[in-house]
């Protein structure tokens, strides 16, 4: 007896990708649906070799749903419909209690947030798996996540980004979800918490092994916060997308900040203009597309890990992937691997489970993982000056150290106008007494398993960052952009100091006479705590910035 398999949505971008796929499945009827059974059929005919049964359905989830189900009795119905934003739950509850399993590819954040806790009731009284978000985001993203961490004492850092190729078929559902958070706060996952961030905002330039590079920007996903209390993720959870076409991706950045600015009231109202000027600017990219995972922690063996798994898929194969994880979970259920209730789809797949489903395609994943036991300063001191340290400094300099530390600041400002112009451009903040401080250490690994740390304080009202990495023994450069800080370090059982010995942009030096001077000093009070002391003054200047306070470990 074979299996019915209802697709809704199996004419839309992603139901024929869907359909396409399952198709290759033995022993399965599959349900093609559209509100037009003749076009439904249309396409249909143009499956020559498939080995499921193959029907066609007029259906509109408004109209007849519960009509069809009565007909079909599907043993598995899959929401590709989209889009998600919006969008309520009385699809999956009426197919639910129809006594089918459900499946969805949603990814909008609050259709995601609420699924379990509105349909985990109905599902199990019907002793039915209901499966939502069993696309790249949040099912594959999560499987490699966990995949990834399997093990690990601590995940420190996630960061996701997904880039299509650009000549992939966007359907109006996408480019509709897309503009509903283009300039709108959406969730992240920051110095171990949830806050926000704007959507196609903090673009960067990331490179995915075997494709190059691509630009990326912020989006709207479940992922940022849910990966973070899931993996209990102490610092950061980032998801990004961007489109291969400059021109495309430029133009969404700009949108969003036009929309932020409140120049742009209504976006959705481009929509139309965006479809019709991707027929041109799609003729200029390729048709490969890439996906990027990386993570850095504490691994099982207490090893400092920065380990990035990466995905390429070629020939247009792209677009397929957003439906793999939902195969799966087809594929799952019907093997009879079936947990009764509702969640999301990771709940029961694997990333090997996924994997599976991409032997169809021109696609390649590869995982690289580099390694470290020493930090920035473990490596310019050496491990017996390092050893002398107070604990405190330890702690907060080491390989395997917190990396979310908070604390109040006292800090005193310039007089001088250069002296508050410098400020502004290295980011100090206003003088003040007993400011809240909170600093982030985000440690990486170069592929040459170099150490490299980037510290952001986060004053009220101010943000300073900067880049250190090993120089020598004995010495540390620290990068405020664009200027390059060589600081050779003087370190005993009191704490360490750091005076500027010369500086540079890029790898021009520029004259020692004009450096500007440092007095840092770290050290542990009676207390237990890190102190920090840090004067700046520089030449015809004076004074640029003096603070100097504690900070902890943050709790989670």
């Amino acid at each position: 007896m074979t299996r019915h398999v209802l697709i809704i949505g199996g004419t839309g971008v992603f139901g024929k990708r869907l359909v396409r796929h399952l198709a290759n499945f033995d022993g399965i009827t599959l349900f093609v649906s559209s509100r037009s059974a003749v076009k439904a059929q249309a396409f249909i005919d143009t499956l020559v070799k498939s080995r499921a049964v193959l029907q066609a359905v007029a259906l509109d989830c408004g109209q007849n749903l519960q009509d069809q189900l009565n007909t079909i009795q599907p043993f598995i119905v899959v929401d590709c419909s989209g889009p998600f934003q919006g969008a309520s739950y009385d699809t999956a509850r009426v197919i639910i209690r129809s006594g089918a399993h459900f499946i969805d590819l949603a990814d909008a954040r609050d259709y995601l947030v609420n699924f379990a806790s509105t349909l985990d009731g109905e599902a199990k009284l019907q002793n039915v798996s209901a499966l939502t978000g069993a696309s790249s985001t949040p099912t594959l993203s999560t499987c490699v996540a966990t995949h990834l961490t399997q093990g690990w004492h601590r995940v420190d850092t996630v960061d996701i980004c997904i880039t299509p190729g650009g000549k992939s078929d966007v359907g109006r559902s996408v480019i509709e979800a897309i503009m509903s958070y283009a300039g709108r706060d959406v969730p992240v996952w920051i110095l171990g918490q949830l806050s926000q961030i704007t959507g196609w905002g903090g673009a960067q330039n990331v490179e995915i092994p075997q494709l190059g590079k691509r630009r990326v920007a912020a989006v709207e996903t479940f992922d940022a916060e849910y990966l973070g209390p899931h993996l209990n993720v102490q610092s950061r959870v980032s998801f990004s997308a961007g489109l291969e076409s400059k021109i495309e991706q430029t133009g969404m950045e700009v949108l969003a900040a036009l929309h932020k600015l409140g120049v742009i009231k209504s976006p959705q109202k481009l929509i139309p203009l965006l479809l019709r000027a991707r027929k041109v600017t799609r003729i200029f990219t390729s048709d490969a597309g890439g996906m990027l995972v990386g993570i850095c922690g504490i691994d099982a063996g207490g090893i400092p890990t920065q380990t990035r798994w990466s995905l390429v898929a070629r020939q247009d194969h792209g677009p397929f992937i957003p439906i793999l994880p939902a195969a799966a979970a087809v594929r799952k259920l019907l093997d009879g691997d079936i947990l009764i209730g509702a969640g999301l789809a990771h709940s029961i797949l694997s990333l090997p489970d996924i994997l599976a489903q991409m032997t169809l395609y021109d696609i390649a994943t590869q995982t690289s993982l580099n390694q470290t036991t020493l930090s920035v300063f473990e490596n310019a001191l050496g491990p017996d000056v390092f050893g002398m340290l107070p604990n405190a400094v330890q702690n907060f300099h080491q390989a395997t150290g917190p990396t979310v530390w908070s604390g109040m600041a006292d800090i005193v400002s310039g007089r001088s106008v250069m002296s508050k112009v410098l400020g502004r451009v290295f980011g100090f903040p206003r003088a003040g007494r007993d400011i809240p401080l909170t600093v982030n250490i985000d440690r990486t690994i170069s592929r040459d398993g170099i150490p490299m740390e980037r510290w952001t304080r986060l004053f009220t009202g101010a943000k300073m960052s900067s880049v250190l990495q090993y120089d020598s023994v004995g010495a540390v450069t620290e990068a405020f952009t664009p200027f390059i800080f060589t600081l050779p370090l003087a370190a005993d059982a009191g704490g360490i100091s750091m005076p500027v010995s010369a500086w540079r942009i890029g790898k021009i030096a520029l004259p020692k006479w004009l450096a500007p001077r440092s007095e840092a000093r770290e050290f542990m009070d009676d207390q237990g705590r890190f102190w920090f002391d840090v004067k700046l003054s520089a030449p015809l200047i004076g004074l640029i910035a003096h603070y100097r306070g504690w900070l902890e470990p943050k709790t989670f």
